[in-house]
């Protein structure tokens, strides 16, 4: 996946830990054996290269690209897989797209709660040790290790989309080569992580419009931190700042 993995899981629904972690984290090994744009064996990448048409595309590969497409008109097109030199990276949908999945897979075992963590998008469910909702931080995009504000979730996922540690790699599609400088960062509390993700990627994509679009948007709330240090968040995102 290109990045730090977190899993906790509570109780193994007399599974077994080792059994639960593995099934989970052999999901993530396919998931990024699939879809990563940077193995030269991936699907993705054998896409991107012509050497797999649509007819063979997998079922995974058929249902993230009908989802990108649908997140694009969702959008306005500021989600957008497709990059400048008209090659495919779905990462922007994938990586909170696998993490629901993932979460699924537990769910589906029985397993009551959990926290699953990849990239800074976050999935609970249930309660944690001390049987209150999963504390979440948002970090300070000046400073890493300072966090500005705290959540607190049960089943909503939450991700948080920025420059301030991958640098440039989130873009406009309506102004390209246009960096995105007036934001630093944007978290979003979503129904699922899965949701947050995409609209979190998308929200960052439209610049200081990008919180505005959110406040618009039903079941969802957006904290945005912009190129100054000030926070801007939509109008009932701070229910989530409470125990």
């Amino acid at each position: 996946m290109g990045m730090p993995i977190t899993v906790e899981i509570l109780d193994d629904a007399g599974l077994g830990f080792d059994k639960l972690l593995k099934e989970v984290f052999d999901y993530f090994r396919y998931v990024d054996g699939k879809f990563s744009t940077y193995k030269d064996t991936s699907e993705i990448t054998g896409i991107n290269n012509g050497l797999i048409l649509e007819p063979g595309y997998s079922d995974d590969m058929k249902e993230v690209f009908l989802l990108s497409e649908e997140t694009k008109k969702l959008t306005d097109g500021y989600f957008d897989i497709v990059k400048p030199d008209g090659k495919y990276d779905p990462s922007g949908l994938v990586k909170g797209w696998s993490i629901y999945n993932a979460a699924k897979i537990l769910q589906d075992r029985g397993v009551q709660s959990f926290f699953i963590e990849a990239g800074g998008d976050i999935q609970p469910h249930g309660m944690n040790q001390q049987g209150k909702r999963w504390k979440v931080g948002i970090r300070n995009p000046f400073n890493k290790e300072q966090i500005v504000k705290v959540v607190y979730l049960e089943e909503e996922g939450i991700a948080t989309s920025g420059t301030y540690i991958r640098g440039q790699h989130i873009y406009n599609p309506h102004q390209l080569g246009a960096q995105i400088t007036d934001v630093m960062s944007i978290s979003v509390i979503g129904p699922n992580v899965y949701e947050a993700d995409r609209f979190a990627t998308a929200a960052f994509a439209m610049g200081l419009h990008g919180i505005h679009f959110l406040e618009g948007l039903k079941g969802f709330e957006g904290y945005m931190i912009d190129k100054n240090g000030l926070a801007t968040m939509t109008s009932n995102f701070l229910k989530y700042t409470h125990e």
